[in-house]
């Protein structure tokens, strides 16, 4: 796999993924979790409309390993990525905890992001619109789901064994469904609690504010409409906080290339085009 040299002198590795037009540029994927392994992604290439892929193993990943520096920071590993691959602007796909790390590269380095492709974001922090996940979940009607909910609002996981447990405990609140290619899926990917806790260290207190005002590149916003784990309000007001084209995909949930593979494409590859 290959590896790259960030600015602190540490090695990261990122994996490409040829499209049937193989030497396009590529776009750059920061994978969610956060710091999940990066083979939930899987199926993803089929949405970026012939685009090459580049995805980042972001610190804390099992395959990058260490602890991300917390999200802000690690904006400078995109740039560092960008830099190994030749790319002067580069156009930056990323899925829900990635996309923080996302649009902190397009604020402190907006020369080199072109635009931004934001799946599915967790919004509230950015423009403190209330939650509404819970009444998506609740109005299922389904026990499975009520159990996942009433863990996610829980207090945290005291240890990695009680983060391991609840994280496929909660993973039904995840997609509009749940069925066979459902569970598989959630089963791909380890993270663990120590990693996605690192992800939120040192992050400045007016990071919202600096994104809300700082970002200049286009962004494109897709989300579920029974997205539970980010609701449907707040990502309306994030991508209106950010000036974006917003596609909410129905039928939905966490992870449109898995749900509702091509609804996705039809949002992301004429955009991409366009960019």
């Amino acid at each position: 796999m290959p590896t790259f040299v960030s600015d602190d002198a540490v090695t990261l590795r990122y994996h490409h993924e040829p499209s049937e037009r193989s030497g396009s540029t590529p776009v750059l994927v920061v994978p969610g979790g956060p710091c999940r392994g990066v083979e939930y992604l899987a199926g993803l290439a089929d949405a970026t409309g012939g685009r090459d892929l580049v995805v980042l193993h972001p610190r804390g990943t099992p395959t990058t390993g260490g602890l991300s520096r917390g999200w802000w920071r690690d904006a400078a590993d995109v740039v560092a990525l960008a830099d190994h691959l030749g790319l002067a602007e580069v156009d930056v796909l990323a899925h829900s905890a990635g996309t923080r790390l996302a649009l902190a590269a397009a604020v402190q380095h907006p020369a080199r992001v072109r635009s931004l492709l934001l799946v599915t974001p967790p919004a509230t922090w950015l423009t403190g619109t209330a939650d509404d996940g819970e009444q998506l979940a609740r109005a299922r009607r389904d026990p499975l789901v009520d159990a996942a909910v009433d863990s996610l609002l829980g207090p945290p996981p005291a240890d990695d064994d009680e983060f391991q447990r609840r994280w496929m405990l909660e993973a039904p609140a995840g997609y509009a469904r749940w069925g066979a290619a459902e569970r598989a899926h959630a089963r791909l990917g380890a993270v663990s609690l120590h990693a996605a806790r690192a992800w939120f260290r040192d992050v400045p207190p007016d990071a919202a504010a600096r994104v809300r005002s700082g970002v200049r590149s286009p962004v494109l916003v897709v989300g579920g409409a029974a997205d539970a784990m980010t609701g449907v309000a707040p990502v309306e007001s994030y991508a209106a906080a950010l000036g974006a084209d917003l596609v909410m995909l129905p039928d939905c949930g966490h992870y449109p290339w898995v749900e509702q593979p091509a609804a996705l494409s039809a949002a992301v590859a004429p955009w991409l085009r366009r960019t």
